[in-house]
């Protein structure tokens, strides 16, 4: 939740290539307060059964920029092998972008909500509400 002297940051995955959401993947969260400071790593967590994380870590008063790293990869090569039990193989690599990582910058008061839409050759994302 975000306060008058901090932002804060949700976010979702939907794997677009079957229309669901993406569960079980890992999300880390880092900040920083300034163009020019070093990344602090804050921790992470990993999608629910909805595609969502609902227990990221608080961003530090003062922060200024926000990076979200998406560890795509071992989720597609998941699905891909849930996919080939009755089929042939297809491809060899799960997925185009092994990792997305999204960074935007933040005003304390503000909640972000940013979206991963998300399949093996491609992603978009938002700033949601």
């Amino acid at each position: 939740m975000s306060t008058a002297t901090t932002a804060s940051v949700s976010t979702h995955i939907l794997d677009t290539s079957i229309g669901r959401p993406a569960e079980g993947v890992a999300i880390s969260l880092a900040a920083r307060s300034g163009s020019d400071a070093e990344w602090i790593s804050l921790g992470g967590s990993a999608t629910d059964a909805d595609g969502r994380c609902k227990d990221l870590p608080a961003l530090p008063e003062g922060t200024t920029h926000v990076r979200l790293d998406f560890e795509v990869e071992s989720y597609f090569s998941k699905k891909q092998a849930e996919a080939q039990q009755d089929a042939p193989r297809v491809r060899d690599s799960g997925a185009f972008f092994p990792e997305v990582a999204i960074t935007f910058a933040v005003t304390p008061g503000e909640h972000y909500h940013v979206p991963l839409l998300l399949n093996p050759f491609g992603y978009s994302v938002y700033r949601g509400s």
